[in-house]
Protein backbone atom coordinates (compact mmCIF):
# COMPACT_ATOMS: atom_id res chain seq x y z
CA UNK A 1 0.00 0.00 0.00
CA UNK A 2 1.45 3.37 -0.99
CA UNK A 3 0.82 6.70 0.68
CA UNK A 4 -0.93 9.35 -1.45
CA UNK A 5 1.43 11.43 -3.58
CA UNK A 6 0.70 14.61 -1.60
CA UNK A 7 1.57 12.81 1.63
CA UNK A 8 4.86 11.52 0.22
CA UNK A 9 5.80 14.98 -1.03
CA UNK A 10 5.03 16.47 2.41
CA UNK A 11 7.68 14.20 3.90
CA UNK A 12 10.42 15.74 1.75
CA UNK A 13 10.43 19.33 2.97
CA UNK A 14 13.71 21.23 3.02
CA UNK A 15 13.20 21.85 6.73
CA UNK A 16 13.64 18.12 7.30
CA UNK A 17 17.05 18.05 5.59
CA UNK A 18 19.78 17.52 8.18
CA UNK A 19 22.37 20.31 8.33
CA UNK A 20 25.88 19.68 9.64
CA UNK A 21 26.76 23.39 9.86
CA UNK A 22 28.35 24.21 13.25
CA UNK A 23 25.99 24.92 16.13
CA UNK A 24 25.16 28.62 16.08
CA UNK A 25 24.96 28.83 12.29
CA UNK A 26 21.17 28.96 12.63
CA UNK A 27 20.98 31.29 15.62
CA UNK A 28 17.65 33.17 15.55
CA UNK A 29 17.79 36.60 13.96
CA UNK A 30 16.32 39.54 15.89
CA UNK A 31 12.84 39.14 14.40
CA UNK A 32 12.76 35.38 14.96
CA UNK A 33 13.98 35.77 18.54
CA UNK A 34 11.22 38.29 19.21
CA UNK A 35 8.55 35.90 17.90
CA UNK A 36 9.92 33.01 19.98
CA UNK A 37 9.92 35.19 23.13
CA UNK A 38 6.36 36.29 22.42
CA UNK A 39 5.25 32.69 22.00
CA UNK A 40 7.02 31.60 25.20
CA UNK A 41 5.39 34.37 27.24
CA UNK A 42 1.90 33.76 25.89
CA UNK A 43 -0.64 31.43 27.44
CA UNK A 44 -1.29 29.74 24.09
CA UNK A 45 0.55 26.43 24.26
CA UNK A 46 -1.36 23.93 22.12
CA UNK A 47 -3.51 23.50 19.03
CA UNK A 48 -2.85 25.49 15.89
CA UNK A 49 -0.87 28.17 17.69
CA UNK A 50 2.58 26.56 17.53
CA UNK A 51 2.41 25.52 13.84
CA UNK A 52 1.26 29.05 12.99
CA UNK A 53 4.14 30.59 14.95
CA UNK A 54 6.50 28.13 13.31
CA UNK A 55 5.41 29.25 9.85
CA UNK A 56 5.84 32.88 10.86
CA UNK A 57 9.36 32.25 12.16
CA UNK A 58 10.19 30.42 8.94
CA UNK A 59 9.03 33.40 6.85
CA UNK A 60 11.51 35.54 8.79
CA UNK A 61 14.36 33.09 8.13
CA UNK A 62 14.20 29.71 6.45
CA UNK A 63 15.53 26.61 8.19
CA UNK A 64 16.01 25.30 11.73
CA UNK A 65 16.92 27.32 14.81
CA UNK A 66 19.90 26.80 17.15
CA UNK A 67 18.78 27.47 20.73
CA UNK A 68 19.17 26.41 24.35
CA UNK A 69 16.43 24.27 25.93
CA UNK A 70 16.59 23.31 29.62
CA UNK A 71 20.35 23.92 29.63
CA UNK A 72 21.21 21.81 26.57
CA UNK A 73 21.97 22.87 22.99
CA UNK A 74 19.52 22.00 20.23
CA UNK A 75 19.04 22.58 16.53
CA UNK A 76 15.25 22.52 16.26
CA UNK A 77 13.69 21.72 12.87
CA UNK A 78 10.42 23.20 14.07
CA UNK A 79 8.55 23.11 10.76
CA UNK A 80 8.50 19.30 10.50
CA UNK A 81 8.33 18.13 14.12
CA UNK A 82 5.69 18.78 16.77
CA UNK A 83 8.20 17.82 19.47
CA UNK A 84 10.73 20.40 18.30
CA UNK A 85 8.02 23.07 17.93
CA UNK A 86 6.88 22.38 21.46
CA UNK A 87 10.34 22.69 22.97
CA UNK A 88 11.06 25.85 20.97
CA UNK A 89 7.87 27.76 21.74
CA UNK A 90 6.88 26.48 25.20
CA UNK A 91 9.41 26.96 28.04
CA UNK A 92 7.37 24.52 30.18
CA UNK A 93 7.39 21.78 27.54
CA UNK A 94 7.80 18.38 29.29
CA UNK A 95 8.66 20.24 32.50
CA UNK A 96 6.34 18.17 34.73
CA UNK A 97 7.82 14.95 33.36
CA UNK A 98 11.39 16.20 33.66
CA UNK A 99 10.89 17.39 37.23
CA UNK A 100 9.46 13.98 38.22
CA UNK A 101 12.38 12.15 36.61
CA UNK A 102 14.92 14.52 38.16
CA UNK A 103 13.47 13.92 41.64
CA UNK A 104 14.13 10.20 41.23
CA UNK A 105 17.53 10.43 39.55
CA UNK A 106 20.55 11.37 41.66
CA UNK A 107 23.85 12.77 40.46
CA UNK A 108 25.86 9.82 39.23
CA UNK A 109 22.66 7.90 38.44
CA UNK A 110 21.31 6.34 35.26
CA UNK A 111 18.46 7.50 33.03
CA UNK A 112 17.12 5.52 30.06
CA UNK A 113 15.19 7.21 27.25
CA UNK A 114 13.24 4.81 25.03
CA UNK A 115 12.16 6.76 21.96
CA UNK A 116 14.61 9.60 22.52
CA UNK A 117 13.59 11.66 19.47
CA UNK A 118 16.01 14.61 19.22
CA UNK A 119 17.07 14.44 22.86
CA UNK A 120 14.72 16.77 24.74
CA UNK A 121 14.70 14.30 27.64
CA UNK A 122 18.05 12.54 27.29
CA UNK A 123 20.26 15.60 26.92
CA UNK A 124 18.47 17.50 29.68
CA UNK A 125 18.75 14.52 32.05
CA UNK A 126 22.46 14.32 31.24
CA UNK A 127 22.87 17.48 33.26
CA UNK A 128 21.03 15.83 36.14
CA UNK A 129 23.19 12.69 36.28
CA UNK A 130 26.38 14.68 35.70
CA UNK A 131 29.64 13.50 34.22
CA UNK A 132 29.77 10.47 36.53
CA UNK A 133 26.29 9.31 35.57
CA UNK A 134 24.94 7.64 32.46
CA UNK A 135 22.13 8.24 29.99
CA UNK A 136 21.08 5.69 27.37
CA UNK A 137 19.15 7.29 24.50
CA UNK A 138 17.40 4.91 22.09
CA UNK A 139 16.12 6.23 18.74
CA UNK A 140 15.57 4.19 15.55
CA UNK A 141 14.67 6.72 12.83
CA UNK A 142 17.81 7.62 10.82
CA UNK A 143 16.86 11.26 10.28
CA UNK A 144 15.81 11.79 13.89
CA UNK A 145 18.90 9.94 15.09
CA UNK A 146 21.02 12.32 13.00
CA UNK A 147 19.41 15.28 14.77
CA UNK A 148 19.88 13.60 18.14
CA UNK A 149 23.55 12.99 17.34
CA UNK A 150 24.06 16.63 16.36
CA UNK A 151 22.37 17.89 19.54
CA UNK A 152 24.42 15.42 21.58
CA UNK A 153 27.65 16.80 20.14
CA UNK A 154 26.49 20.41 20.51
CA UNK A 155 25.56 19.82 24.15
CA UNK A 156 28.92 18.15 24.91
CA UNK A 157 27.32 15.37 26.94
CA UNK A 158 29.83 12.52 26.84
CA UNK A 159 27.83 10.63 29.49
CA UNK A 160 25.05 10.00 26.93
CA UNK A 161 25.22 6.73 24.98
CA UNK A 162 23.25 6.82 21.72
CA UNK A 163 21.62 3.63 20.39
CA UNK A 164 20.28 3.64 16.83
CA UNK A 165 17.66 0.91 17.09
CA UNK A 166 14.05 0.31 17.99
CA UNK A 167 13.41 -1.17 21.41
CA UNK A 168 11.20 -4.21 20.97
CA UNK A 169 10.16 -7.55 22.39
CA UNK A 170 12.91 -9.43 20.53
CA UNK A 171 16.27 -8.88 18.85
CA UNK A 172 15.92 -8.60 15.08
CA UNK A 173 14.33 -6.03 12.79
CA UNK A 174 11.16 -3.93 12.65
CA UNK A 175 9.51 -1.66 10.12
CA UNK A 176 8.89 1.93 11.20
CA UNK A 177 7.20 4.83 9.45
CA UNK A 178 6.68 8.53 9.98
CA UNK A 179 5.44 11.31 7.74
CA UNK A 180 4.87 14.97 8.41
CA UNK A 181 5.75 14.64 12.12
CA UNK A 182 8.93 12.76 12.98
CA UNK A 183 7.89 12.77 16.61
CA UNK A 184 5.09 10.38 15.67
CA UNK A 185 7.38 7.69 14.22
CA UNK A 186 5.84 4.32 15.02
CA UNK A 187 6.39 0.62 14.49
CA UNK A 188 4.37 -0.73 11.58
CA UNK A 189 1.86 -3.28 12.87
CA UNK A 190 -0.40 -3.30 9.78
CA UNK A 191 0.08 -2.53 6.09
CA UNK A 192 3.21 -0.43 5.56
CA UNK A 193 3.21 2.84 3.64
CA UNK A 194 5.69 3.61 0.88
CA UNK A 195 7.92 5.53 3.31
CA UNK A 196 8.27 2.68 5.85
CA UNK A 197 11.85 1.65 6.55
CA UNK A 198 13.48 -1.36 8.19
CA UNK A 199 15.53 -0.77 11.36
CA UNK A 200 17.31 -2.97 13.92
CA UNK A 201 15.21 -4.05 16.90
CA UNK A 202 16.73 -4.89 20.28
CA UNK A 203 15.27 -6.00 23.59
CA UNK A 204 15.75 -3.39 26.30
CA UNK A 205 17.70 -5.93 28.35
CA UNK A 206 20.10 -6.38 25.40
CA UNK A 207 20.58 -2.62 25.10
CA UNK A 208 21.26 -2.14 28.79
CA UNK A 209 23.63 -5.11 28.94
CA UNK A 210 25.61 -3.77 25.98
CA UNK A 211 25.77 -0.34 27.66
CA UNK A 212 27.08 -1.86 30.87
CA UNK A 213 24.04 -0.73 32.86
CA UNK A 214 23.35 -2.74 36.00
CA UNK A 215 20.95 -0.34 37.73
CA UNK A 216 18.41 2.19 36.37
CA UNK A 217 17.11 5.13 38.37
CA UNK A 218 14.53 6.42 35.91
CA UNK A 219 13.12 5.64 32.49
CA UNK A 220 10.96 7.50 30.01
CA UNK A 221 9.25 5.66 27.15
CA UNK A 222 7.36 7.11 24.20
CA UNK A 223 7.17 4.71 21.26
CA UNK A 224 3.73 5.49 19.86
CA UNK A 225 1.72 2.46 20.90
CA UNK A 226 4.55 -0.07 21.16
CA UNK A 227 5.23 0.57 24.84
CA UNK A 228 3.67 -2.71 25.96
CA UNK A 229 5.88 -4.82 23.68
CA UNK A 230 8.97 -3.15 25.12
CA UNK A 231 8.03 -3.17 28.81
CA UNK A 232 6.12 -6.42 29.39
CA UNK A 233 9.05 -8.57 28.27
CA UNK A 234 11.56 -6.37 30.04
CA UNK A 235 9.90 -6.66 33.44
CA UNK A 236 9.28 -10.37 32.89
CA UNK A 237 12.92 -11.17 32.07
CA UNK A 238 15.08 -8.51 33.74
CA UNK A 239 16.21 -9.00 37.35
CA UNK A 240 14.37 -6.68 39.78
CA UNK A 241 17.68 -4.94 40.49
CA UNK A 242 17.55 -3.61 36.92
CA UNK A 243 14.00 -2.25 37.19
CA UNK A 244 13.86 1.57 37.22
CA UNK A 245 12.66 3.34 40.36
CA UNK A 246 10.59 5.80 38.33
CA UNK A 247 8.95 5.61 34.90
CA UNK A 248 7.21 8.13 32.67
CA UNK A 249 5.19 6.38 29.97
CA UNK A 250 3.18 8.04 27.22
CA UNK A 251 -0.33 6.61 27.21
CA UNK A 252 -1.83 8.49 24.24
CA UNK A 253 -1.68 5.36 22.04
CA UNK A 254 -2.68 2.79 24.66
CA UNK A 255 -5.56 1.68 22.46
CA UNK A 256 -2.86 0.02 20.32
CA UNK A 257 -1.40 -1.96 23.21
CA UNK A 258 -1.88 -5.71 23.15
CA UNK A 259 -1.50 -5.80 26.94
CA UNK A 260 -1.89 -3.16 29.63
CA UNK A 261 1.72 -2.49 30.55
CA UNK A 262 0.75 0.04 33.23
CA UNK A 263 -1.39 -2.56 35.01
CA UNK A 264 1.49 -5.01 34.68
CA UNK A 265 3.84 -2.53 36.37
CA UNK A 266 1.35 -1.88 39.17
CA UNK A 267 1.09 -5.63 39.73
CA UNK A 268 4.88 -5.69 40.09
CA UNK A 269 4.89 -3.09 42.84
CA UNK A 270 4.84 0.24 41.04
CA UNK A 271 2.43 2.94 42.14
CA UNK A 272 0.83 5.52 39.85
CA UNK A 273 2.06 8.87 41.11
CA UNK A 274 0.29 11.07 38.60
CA UNK A 275 -1.41 11.21 35.21
CA UNK A 276 -1.28 14.08 32.73
CA UNK A 277 -3.01 14.43 29.38
CA UNK A 278 -0.20 12.51 27.70
CA UNK A 279 1.72 10.55 30.32
CA UNK A 280 1.48 8.31 33.37
CA UNK A 281 4.11 8.71 36.12
CA UNK A 282 4.96 5.61 38.16
CA UNK A 283 7.41 4.95 40.98
CA UNK A 284 8.34 2.20 43.41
Amino acid sequence: MHAPLATRIACLTTDNALSTAPFGAFAPNAAQAAIVRLAQRSGLKRGAFRPWMSRLVNVLGDGPLDVQYQGASFRFYHQGSATERGALFNPDYNLDELDFLRRHTPAGGTFVDVGANVGTFALVMARQVGTKGKVVAIEPHPLTFGRLSFNHAASKTAQVRLVQAAAGDSDGELMIESCGNLGATHVVTGPASAEAIKVPSLRLTSILDDAGVAQVDSLKIDVEGFEDRVLIGFFRNAPPALWPRAVVIEHLSQNEWQQDCIADMVARGFAIARRTRSNTFLSR
